[in-house]
């Protein structure tokens, strides 16, 4: 096996601050934040003279990161932000809560929008798309029958 683990899903934004403030409201954490450039970060992104600020954000769990950057050189190229959720490519990162109509009240009021609408999987889940900040296609997941852990 080669894979250990998945060590964190990155996304792009325009706006670091609001993104940052945004999955602090979810309830990830801030873990840190740092300009990144430099030949080692040219060699491995194959971008020339890049200059990125990017921010760790990790899930109270403690297994997952979320890496958020801005890119300040080169200039962004492609703007996926309202992608349908068929497009190919990055579609979306799903998290699982505790109350889904509680978390989805607090993050309206962070700009959030719901894609479609609050539905129930079996006995399972209920489950619901949103756009969070600058049209970012977020999950949200919520286990039924049993407290999450």
């Amino acid at each position: 096996m080669s894979v250990k683990r998945m060590d964190n899903v990155g996304i792009v934004v325009e706006d670091l601050d609001a993104a940052i403030g945004f999955f602090t409201e979810l309830g990830l954490h801030l873990e840190g934040r740092a300009p990144v450039e430099g030949d080692w970060a040219d060699s491995v992104t194959g971008l020339r003279h890049q200059r990125v600020e990017i921010a760790m954000m990790r899930t109270p769990d403690g297994h997952s990161r979320l890496e958020l950057s801005r890119f300040l050189a080169p200039s962004v190229v492609a703007d996926h932000r309202n992608a349908p959720v068929n497009a190919l490519g990055y579609l979306r990162v799903m998290f699982t809560v505790e109350d889904i109509d509680e978390t989805l009240a607090r993050l309206v009021k962070r700009g959030a929008q719901l894609v479609g609408e609050v539905v129930q999987y079996q006995d399972t889940y209920r489950l619901c798309y949103i756009r969070g900040p600058e049209g970012i296609l977020i999950g949200l997941a919520q286990e039924l029958g049993q407290q999450a852990s």
